[in-house]
């Protein structure tokens, strides 16, 4: 039985279909059960439960008679609590393998702060006695879709990065190699860093964008005081949050980052497009994807 917490994120969800369709036996967590089966295949395999990661006496059950652990949860401020929680159950109920998401340049001096934390609960991890795969994924290319509202409504895209180049990964591909690490042997216990086949500036997607919708689109940069400002002002994003928002648009400017081969050595294809995620989506940005493909 492989458990996979956070389940109705999107990398949880596309993990659950994904070992559904393999006939796999998987126990998926959720505090909302009613939304994680509307994502979630019909699937005799997939035993949906309710469970939350403040509540230890829910984890005990829900780890009970379990081998494997996919550890994902979203970015919180008691985080590193949160986790090292779930991997301390998960070692007193006998799980052997915990395969974690955690984050790029995770590490003690990272100068994103949850990047920090992350490193945190790797830490834990590696003191246990369980088998442990690490994944590092770069941005998420379903985390665009913050964007089309501003898209849609204003023809805007703003940040902070310039002209740096970002890497983008669709949430499938992490789900793929994260069934791959629990699925076989030879992934397991490795430490991945995750990203697609190219980088992108925000001036390139805006006109990657433009070209898709047929309707201009342009980059507003701002100097990174106002970018957090706007987050915390105009979206109403807590500060911690809008710090670490803010934290990984400049790291892409002081880190240059560069894609790797990871995903294609472990799957054996290469990782999906941002180009067709967006073609995909161009409908959440307020647009008719025919009409915007002709």
């Amino acid at each position: 039985m492989i458990v996979v917490m956070g389940a109705t994120g999107a990398t949880g969800c596309a993990l659950v279909n994904r070992l559904a369709a393999a006939d796999v036996p998987v126990r998926a967590l959720t505090r909302d059960p009613d939304r994680l089966r509307a994502g979630v295949s019909e699937q005799a395999t997939v035993e949906v439960r309710n469970a939350d990661a403040t509540d230890p006496e829910t984890l005990h059950a829900a780890f009970d008679g379990a081998s494997q652990l996919f550890l994902t949860m979203v970015n919180r401020k008691d985080q590193v609590e949160l986790e090292t929680r779930a991997i301390r159950i998960a070692a007193d109920r006998g799980i052997e393998h915990v395969v974690k998401l955690s984050a790029p340049t995770a590490g003690p001096d990272s100068p994103v702060r949850i990047a920090r934390w992350h490193y945190a609960i790797e830490e834990v991890l590696r003191g246990t006695d369980m088998t442990h795969t690490i994944l590092r994924p770069y941005a998420f290319m379903q985390k665009l879709l913050q964007l089309a509202p501003q898209v849609a409504a204003r023809g805007l895209i703003i940040g902070t990065m310039g002209e740096a180049a970002c890497n983008y990964i669709d949430c499938r591909d992490i789900a793929d190699v994260a069934a791959a690490a629990l699925l076989r042997s030879e992934i397991a216990g490795g430490t991945y860093t995750l990203t697609g086949s190219q980088t992108y500036s925000y001036p390139r997607l805006a006109a990657m964008m433009s070209r898709m919708l047929d309707v201009p689109i342009r980059y507003v940069d701002l100097p990174p005081a106002d970018f957090r400002d706007q987050l915390v002002r105009q979206s109403g994003m807590p500060d911690w949050l809008a710090d670490h928002i803010t934290e990984i648009q400049r790291m892409a400017i002081n880190q240059p980052e560069h894609p790797t081969d990871t995903v294609s050595t472990i799957l054996g294809r290469p990782p999906r497009t941002l180009e067709s995620f967006l073609a995909e989506n161009l409908n959440a940005f307020g647009h008719n994807t025919t009409e915007a493909l002709r």
